[in-house]
């Protein structure tokens, strides 16, 4: 099976410098793969799960380094291993309404982290049979046409830019609504003249193209220094080297029916999410989707939520941002995304530098973060702009995009108050975009 591409559309997507297959040096390896790291909001979600649930700082500090050291192992188990392709994995958002309703319902502390990570660790095994039956590709292979495809892609860059201008420029904390749209039109406007330089000169700004996101952040770090609203004394309290929670030491397992249910429920959810990344990046590298490339992507989607799950952490999925770092970037080589994971894994055992990326302005990290959301979504565009797009294939994508934007805009309070299960679906706007899309191209007719 093909991932839905068309091969007119291919020649209008930029050239990569470096393939998914071929070697970069030791030193540049380092450097892009870091640069990967530093624009993945990794941290985030362990520290949402830690507020919400009212972990000891002792505790939010291990959540966090599991979750890196998590992330590092399923980026190398997916890249080299199973997929291998270049996706980098990290914590998804879409479980933490389930997480923390399973938490409070087995009575939290001990006993109720030991209930969601049993939920977890049951869910993942059942993706990893999915995996080797072959039957989510099978029915991926069904159900998303190129029409769809185009869309899913789309949506995915489309439900990120709300979050990446409210989140991480309007409402971030630490300086005012104007530093951080200054510190974001700097970074922004780095990344976008780092790109336009490597263009131009080819060869000889070559390193301006392929470093692009890491130079945007460094410049857009110095500017913060300079406004004042850039904290490092996390950074300086920080040890250099901690061991995180021990596995079956500091927790334990249990199984328990209803939160296994939900977790799985989550679980088809997050598939379905991961699967607009794999469609993000297949359409950036030029390379179908096989499958034998899908069957071991959910695989190891599966056991990178089974690892994350044995270090005591919420389930990882791919991340789209990376697919967008890749189109402006040029390079996609999976020797890159394994130094990634390996950084992750160095930022796991190490407190001081897992601290120094959490005190990079989360309005510097938004300038380029809206930037690569936009890069995404162009993407979906390529895919779809050579389909013939009538009346049925209107509504395909415009339902999708109308649902994305909705409820990536809903309050919050309304969301809470329906069934749990519409709670866990609409936390996902891709994942619900997705579905919605598939039904409408197999429900409304052809009209010719």
């Amino acid at each position: 099976m093909e991932i839905p591409t068309h091969k007119q559309a291919v020649k209008d997507i930029p050239q990569l410098t470096v393939g998914p297959d071929e070697k970069v040096s030791t030193g540049q390896s380092i450097l892009l793969g870091l640069q990967h790291v530093l624009s993945m909001d990794v941290y985030v979600v362990p520290f949402i799960i830690a507020m919400l649930i009212s972990l000891q700082a002792d505790q939010s500090t291990a959540l966090i380094q599991s979750t890196f050291i998590a992330a590092g192992i399923a980026t190398i188990v997916q890249t080299y291993f199973c997929m291998k392709l270049p996706v980098a994995q990290g914590p998804s958002f879409i479980p933490i309404g389930a997480i923390v309703g399973i938490y409070a319902a087995s009575g939290g502390g001990t006993d109720g982290w030991s209930t969601v990570l049993g939920a977890s660790l049951i869910a993942s095994v059942l993706v990893i049979i999915l995996g080797f039956t072959g039957i989510f590709n099978k029915m991926i292979k069904s159900l998303v046409p190129p029409i769809v495809g185009g869309t899913i892609i789309f949506v995915v860059g489309l439900s990120l830019m709300p979050v990446a201008l409210n989140s991480n420029i309007y409402n971030a904390s630490g300086a005012t609504v104007g530093q951080n749209v200054i510190l974001a039109l700097i970074t922004g406007t780095v990344l976008i003249l780092c790109v336009m330089l490597g263009s131009l000169f080819r060869k000889k700004g070559r390193v301006f193209r392929v470093a692009s996101v890491i130079i945007a952040l460094i410049i857009g770090c110095i500017a913060a220094n300079f406004m004042g609203v850039l904290d490092l004394s996390a950074v300086a309290k920080a040890k250099w080297f901690s061991l995180p929670q021990i596995p079956f030491v500091d927790f334990g397992f249990t199984f328990n029916p209803s939160a296994i249910i939900t977790m799985i429920i989550i679980y088809v959810v997050l598939m379905a999410e991961t699967t607009g990344t794999w469609f993000a990046v297949s359409n950036v590298i030029n390379k179908p989707l096989t499958d034998k490339n899908i069957n071991r992507g959910v695989i190891g989607e599966g056991i990178g939520c089974f690892v994350a799950s044995l270090l005591g952490t919420t389930p990882v999925t791919g991340y789209s941002t990376n697919a967008g770092i890749i189109s402006i970037t040029g390079v996609a080589s999976r020797i890159v995304f394994i130094v990634a994971g390996a950084w992750f894994v160095l930022f796991g055992f190490s407190s001081k530098l897992s601290a120094l990326i959490s005190a990079i302005p989360s309005a510097v990290i938004g300038g380029v973060f809206v930037i690569i959301c936009g890069v995404i979504a162009i993407s979906g565009l390529r895919v779809m702009k050579n389909e013939k797009i009538g009346e049925k294939e209107m509504y395909v994508i415009a339902v999708p995009m109308i649902l994305t934007l909705a409820l990536t805009l809903i309050p919050k309070d309304f969301l809470y108050s329906l069934p749990s299960t519409l709670q866990y679906l609409f936390n996902s706007p891709v994942a619900t975009a997705a579905i919605a899309a598939i039904l409408l191209n197999k429900i409304l007719p052809n009209v010719r």
